[in-house]
């Protein structure tokens, strides 16, 4: 008898690269909280310098899952002098009945709620644009068609020598 393991996700990797994104599909936001609460408890030891955090939602409901974890991060790096550390960007897809997050507490979330889906290949060439020649992280858990639109978009050809590397991660 042979044991392997244990073999952590891929999202254990955001932190070996100085930029990156994580893009969550509904639940898909899940691999992704224990990064954010590693960075909550402090990021000084990681070499990541930025992260782009994008999270997409049919409802606005769903965004409450992990709305303290997120003001609460933002909050602190507020505070440390590092706004441009943590770029988050939510997308609710479903636009029936939109309400807002009119919680004062939840100000940080509704400056950075967009409507409709993500355009991904302006997204990738602004994050290109801002960080030039540099090599950046893209984990995805989600749905597939999100998942296979990142992964063409990292593979292709890019402008400011920016290189997107993929890492798809799943539910099993």
């Amino acid at each position: 008898l042979y044991v392997d393991g244990p073999f952590g996700g891929p999202s254990e990797e955001v932190f070996n690269y100085d930029v990156s994104l994580c893009v969550a599909g509904g639940i898909g936001v899940t691999p992704f909280a224990c990064v954010l609460h590693a960075l909550l408890d402090g990021w000084s030891g990681f070499r990541l310098q930025r992260l782009y955090f994008v999270w997409v939602c049919r409802e606005l409901q769903s965004f409450y899952w992990f709305a303290e974890l997120l003001c609460a991060l933002h909050q602190k790096l507020w505070q440390e002098n590092r706004p441009d550390y943590f770029n988050m960007k939510l997308y609710v897809s479903q636009t029936d009945n939109l309400q807002s997050m009119s919680e004062e507490r939840f100000r940080p979330l509704a400056s950075r709620l967009l409507v409709g889906r993500p355009r991904w290949k302006l997204l990738l060439d602004e994050i290109g644009k801002n960080n030039k020649h540099r090599r950046v992280g893209v984990f995805c858990c989600g749905p597939k068609g999100i998942s296979r639109t990142l992964h063409r978009l990292c593979n292709s050809a890019r402008s400011c020598g920016t290189t997107f590397e993929f890492n798809k991660e799943s539910f099993s």
